[in-house]
């Protein structure tokens, strides 16, 4: 096996899917304990890699498609092209980065044949090494996907976690300074109650029910985490609550602070969004309510995570079909029942 040392990975996709990349990057560090691994990625996602310890550098690529002018492609090039890097590996098959990496000059640049779905694709191309995929992408975990670019390339075994970046002292000082407002209790429940999607998003009614029964049973201060896009759905939510009394942080913490703030809690009660996979790599017990997605492939790198579908015949599916936009109560959002919910949430509170 070839020795590299100075290597880039590139994953300009979602939260969540980059905190699953990292733990094909924890492979890859185990295959090339001696190499420099610099990650390429959105400037939204940052927090999640810099200060990470299995990440050396990182390097910023504000990607929209269609609007990334020819000068701005180029000087992105050049800047590949100063830091000699010997290996470059995708995680996302997007054509951009690849194509980017190609006129860099780097020698080995490494692919999968498919990541999220069967469809032919001529990013490959660009791709010195492609490395087969042959395992079902829907019914596998999307962490093992990626680490399967690694594996198949480098030949190593095993399987990595998830690795979040380093929680700070000061971003534990903020998280305790947001706990201090929330009333003395036993216990500290954290809810994240927005998806990316309408289709990921869990009905008010039901996390309203699930904070009142576990506000009548358990000695608990309760919470919302979120993105600031996330605070005024928060405070509807919140107000169905009624007499419950549960403070918004949503937009309060950056990515490092929101680890150290869910750390702190007793029970995490949350939809499919990156938030979700933050809080896994932290331990924290949870119940996942998941809609037109699959646990099969979505699941938490978590042993505390409970994870709840409905598995509609419909589902798995993306951002789904117009009948069920335009229905008010999507059967695999509506058929995961706070009844569901509520006996996870106990289970777990319970277990401590």
């Amino acid at each position: 096996m070839n020795q590299y040392k100075n290597i880039l990975v590139y994953s300009l996709v979602n939260l969540g899917d980059v905190l699953l990349t990292t733990s094909a990057t924890a492979l890859l560090r185990k295959a090339y304990p001696n190499a420099k691994i610099t990650m390429m990625v959105r400037p939204v996602v940052r927090e999640a890699v810099e200060n990470n310890p299995i990440i050396d550098d990182v390097i910023l690529f504000d990607y929209k498609a269609k609007q990334n002018s020819i000068s701005k492609m180029w000087h992105m090039v050049q800047t590949l092209k100063k830091r000699n890097f010997d290996l470059a590996i995708s995680y996302d098959r997007k054509l951009r980065p690849a194509l980017l990496c190609r006129l860099a000059g780097i020698p080995v640049r490494v692919g999968p044949d498919k990541v999220f779905d069967d469809v032919p694709s001529r990013v490959p191309w660009f791709y010195t090494d492609t490395v087969p995929v042959r395992h079902d992408l829907v019914k596998t975990l999307q962490a093992e996907t990626y680490q399967e670019i690694i594996r198949g390339f480098t030949g190593i075994d095993g399987h990595e976690s998830p690795v979040m970046a380093r929680m700070t002292e000061e971003s534990r000082k903020k998280a305790e300074s947001l706990l201090e407002r929330l009333p003395k209790a036993e216990k500290r429940i954290a809810l994240c109650v927005k998806g990316t999607f309408e289709l990921k998003t869990w009905p008010k009614e039901y996390f309203a029910e699930v904070v009142k029964n576990l506000a009548k049973e358990y000695d608990a201060s309760f919470f919302v985490v979120g993105a600031p896009g996330d605070r005024g759905y928060s405070d509807e939510v919140i107000k169905e609550m009624a007499s419950v009394k549960v403070q918004n942080f949503c937009g309060d913490t950056n990515l490092v602070d929101l680890a150290s703030l869910i750390s702190m809690a007793d029970l995490l009660v949350t939809v499919d969004t990156g938030a979700t996979h933050i809080a896994a790599t932290t331990g924290v017990p949870m119940v996942v309510m998941y809609g037109c997605t699959s646990p099969d492939r979505w699941h938490p790198y978590n042993e505390n995570a409970r994870v709840l579908t409905s598995r509609e015949a419909c589902c798995p599916c993306h951002v789904a079909a117009d009948a069920c936009q335009s229905s008010p109560k999507p059967a695999c959002l509506w058929n995961v029942t706070p009844d569901m919910v509520l006996k996870e949430c106990r289970s777990l509170l319970q277990r401590q």
